[in-house]
Parts: structure tokens; sequence; C-alpha cells
């Protein structure tokens, strides 16, 4: 009889451990709380002009260049490109023929995991588009459609500013 309640106990903790076990570690699933310093999925990198302006009075000028063309200025939006989990669109933020700001509009956000993905992998791409200056840039790992979509709407609106 002592074997069978301490096999039962025994069965029974390892049960309850199972079940509190945590498997993510988005800070959000985790329930913690206080201030962070993460930036949300589509913002500009620190330290960049994020002040957009009006398309319809975006002027661009000058003769297309292999990234942006020179003396482009203004806000352009690029279509949304369709992957697998949602649409991913990107606006550029020009000045004097350079990106000087890029952000996502649209990404997938249906899933806990999406927000997770999307959250580590923009802020990535961004920086890659800043420094590029073109679409030419690298897929994030583990976020290969998002980057694929991203690179596609930027393609469409660095194509939007050469027109």
């Amino acid at each position: 009889m002592t074997r069978i309640a301490v096999a039962f106990a025994a069965t029974v903790s390892v049960i309850v451990l199972l079940f509190s076990y945590r498997t993510s570690t988005h800070p959000s699933a985790l329930g913690v709380t206080g201030p962070t310093t993460r930036l949300p999925a589509g913002s500009a990198v620190p330290g960049s002009p994020t002040t957009p302006s009006d398309p319809s009075s975006a002027t661009p000028s000058g003769s297309p260049s292999a990234t942006t063309g020179a003396g482009a200025n203004g806000t352009y939006d690029g279509s949304a490109a369709d992957t697998p989990y949602g649409p991913v669109q990107v606006r550029i933020t020009l000045s004097g023929g350079r990106i000087t700001a890029a952000q996502t509009v649209q990404v997938p956000n249906e899933s806990r995991r999406d927000v997770e993905i999307n959250d580590a992998a923009v802020p990535e791409l961004v920086q890659e588009t800043l420094q590029a200056q073109t679409a030419q840039i690298d897929t994030v790992s583990g976020a290969t459609y998002t980057s694929e979509g991203y690179i596609q709407s930027l393609q469409s609106a660095i194509d939007a500013a050469h027109r």
C-alpha cells in the first residue's frame, strides 16, 4: 500500500510540474511587467528621422539611381506583399535621395509567435535598409517570409520614389 501511495504522489507531482512549465520566453507571455526598451515592430531605428511627410506633397526629382534616385524627398508606401502569415508593407522616408527612415505599416500579428518573430526581425530589416540604401538586403534567419515580404514591399516603395 505504501508503494502505491508513493507512486501516486510522484505521478501527481510530475503532472503538476508538466502543466506549470512555461514554454515561451516572450515577456508578455511570462507576465513580466515594468519598463521595457524594446521597439515595437515597424518602428524606425533610434536616431533616425521619423517625421513622415505627406505622400501627396512628395516631389521626387532627379534621375533614378540603383537605389533611391538623386534628390528624391518624401514618404513613400510600398505595396503590401502577401506572405503565408499575412501582409507585409513598408513605408520609407527619403531626404536628399537617401532613405532616412523605414518602418513597417503592416506585419503579420495574428499570433503571439508572429509578434515575437516580427519584434525581432523588423528592427534588423530596418537597420539593413538604412545601411544598404537599397532593397538588396539579407533576410533575417527565422523570419524568412517576413523578410521576403519586407524586401518586396521595400522595392515597391523605392520604385514609387522613382516615379
